[in-house]
């Protein structure tokens, strides 16, 4: 396959034209798909018109395929996930209206998901976009001084989306899955570095007080939500869109509920991560 690989901002995103994914895919294409997956972080193939099956393949060109965090026969096929305010096959749609903050994928767990796929099927006429912070952008821009204070600290991730799926508690919640990951991570493929916090499941920077955390985590929260680091993804039907799980962080925009919105998401097995190592210069 011939692939046209265009930039869609300098903050993140890409899009792929030549590309039938009903089709199979062969190693140079996969090659190729990967490379500009690391190097865009968020790839984009429109006008798709694909199966379950089309798009485990897709999926499977960059890892192994995640099942959901679903009980044992709770879902007909566990690797599926609908983002979806309609009822599909039988299954109840996820996440099915408002607005979401920031968020990198089950980070509250101690193997994040390395990246994951939606296929949009039905999108409403406006809203319900999807923002992704370049967040190895975030940290290189940080001042000298606040990358210094956060590379060796770790952070404590607590969610639990039966009680709020879209902001960001003001308490801890004890029942809910958590995990501590450090705040600047390296990435598993390329090495380079990674603010790993994000507005929507971070709890706290570990060691420190609360309102020194409290304090901390805004600063960065706003720095990595200015808008030179977001690409913002407008939904068409037949969107194809795989995002890096650890290379961005990810939002949703608010849309009318009485609008029909349907995508179907498949994600990709992560592995522990480690922290990023910077150099420092001697004195």
């Amino acid at each position: 396959m011939a692939l046209e690989i265009r930039a869609l901002s300098p903050a993140a995103g890409a899009e792929v034209a030549g590309l039938d994914l009903r089709e199979p895919i062969d190693d140079a294409t996969r090659h190729a798909l990967v490379a500009a997956w690391h190097a865009h972080y968020v790839l984009v193939i429109r006008d798709q018109d694909i199966s379950i099956d089309d798009q485990r393949r897709f999926v499977s060109c960059f890892g192994e395929l995640q099942p959901t965090r679903s009980r044992p026969g709770q879902r007909a096929n566990p690797d599926i996930l609908y983002v979806a305010n309609v009822p599909i096959e039988g299954e109840i749609g996820e996440l099915p209206e408002g607005d979401m903050q920031f968020h990198a994928d089950q980070c509250y767990y101690e193997t994040p998901t390395k990246g994951a796929v939606l296929y949009a099927q039905e999108v409403p006429a406006s809203g319900g976009n999807t923002l992704f912070c370049n967040t190895g952008r975030a940290y290189e821009t940080l001042p000298p001084e606040l990358r210094a204070r956060i590379d060796d600290l770790d952070v404590l991730f607590a969610y639990d989306y039966q009680k709020n799926a879209y902001h960001r508690p003001t308490t801890t919640l004890p029942d809910g899955p958590r995990a501590v990951h450090p705040a600047v991570i390296a990435h598993p493929a390329t090495g380079l570095p990674k603010l790993f916090v994000n507005r929507l499941m971070t709890d706290s920077l570990v060691g420190l007080p609360r309102a020194e955390s409290d304090a901390l985590l805004q600063r960065l929260f706003d720095h990595m939500e200015r808008p030179e680091m977001i690409y913002e993804h407008v939904w068409r039907p037949g969107d194809v869109v795989i995002w890096d799980n650890l290379a961005v962080a990810h939002a949703r925009t608010d849309f009318d509920p009485a609008e029909r919105r349907r995508l179907r998401r498949m994600a990709i097995r992560g592995t522990r991560l480690a922290a990023f190592k910077p150099r420092r210069t001697a004195a």
